[in-house]
């Protein structure tokens, strides 16, 4: 079962790279057949957005699947993450592009802003201009965090990849992003299989005839954000895709809103995991 419509499913960022609404997340995919396994099911369902990141630790595979797919290298959106307990992004990526074989990714990311939000852009924007990264950006980076970048910024950031669900409904960031042009990326969605119980998501899936997964899915592509599911089953990913032709009702959404455990704030974290 492939994505409706896949290639009418993308936005363009504000450097006007084009990106697709939904892709596959590999974090916490072990690097091997598990995440080949994924990456290829998820090119045979349509998904065209594969999301990895250095610290991840399975850029190879993720790099073998796409070329075993035969999907043409211009159809695909590869993303993937500078791990900053390292100490140059430039560099860095040359070894991601290394590992995964490819001449360049469309979109470069500084996973998480620790030892600071700016020390890092000096070796993204050269990862940009060498052709390396078509679009830079960041993660878990809060209004703060993106606005001290923004003031050394040459080349701006176009993408803040964060957790976002109904149940962590980051209102004010995703404006915030907004206002600054920047795109919002969603992972954890699905709160690593947590929030696929709950009651509300159940009731309004159950009268969609939808999953509780497609249901908070499209709640995130409904709050004009980029989606990255991750799972390693294959029903699972060719479900994840169906999201296209359907839209929730204002009760259902208003529903889910309510869902929020965040009080719609301008942090992309809760706590840090970093030093």
């Amino acid at each position: 079962m492939a994505i409706n419509e896949s290639r009418d499913q993308a936005r363009s960022l504000a450097d006007g790279t084009e990106v697709p609404l939904l892709g596959l997340g590999v974090w916490q995919v072990d690097d091997g057949p598990d995440c080949e396994k994924s990456v290829r099911w998820a090119l045979e369902a349509g998904y065209r957005l594969i999301d990895t990141a250095q610290a991840y630790g399975n850029e190879a595979s993720v790099g073998r699947a796409l070329r075993d797919s035969g999907v043409p290298r211009e159809e695909l959106f590869i993303t993937t993450k500078f791990f900053p307990r390292r100490e140059d992004p430039a560099a860095e990526i040359e070894n991601s592009l290394r590992r995964m074989q490819l001449e360049h990714v469309d979109l470069y990311l500084v996973h998480w802003p620790q030892g600071g939000p700016t020390w890092a852009w000096a070796g993204m924007q050269q990862a940009h201009e060498r052709g390396h990264a078509r679009a830079i950006g960041v993660s878990n980076f809060s209004l703060a965090e993106l606005d001290q970048l923004l003031e050394v910024a040459e080349v701006r950031p176009v993408m803040n990849q964060v957790q976002f669900s109904a149940f962590e409904y980051r209102r004010d960031l995703l404006a915030g992003c907004r206002e600054r042009g920047l795109e919002l990326t969603a992972y954890s969605s699905l709160g690593t299989g947590n929030h696929l119980g709950d009651p509300t998501v159940g009731q309004v899936a159950a009268r969609l005839g939808r999953t509780p997964a497609q249901v908070l899915l499209r709640w995130c592509l409904e709050k004009g954000t980029f989606v990255i599911p991750k799972s390693t089953h294959r029903e699972r990913i060719e479900e994840n895709a169906q999201l296209f032709d359907f839209e929730l009702e204002a009760g259902d959404l208003a529903a889910l809103d309510a869902l929020d455990k965040t009080g719609g704030t301008e942090q992309a974290r809760e706590g840090k995991w970093w030093n």
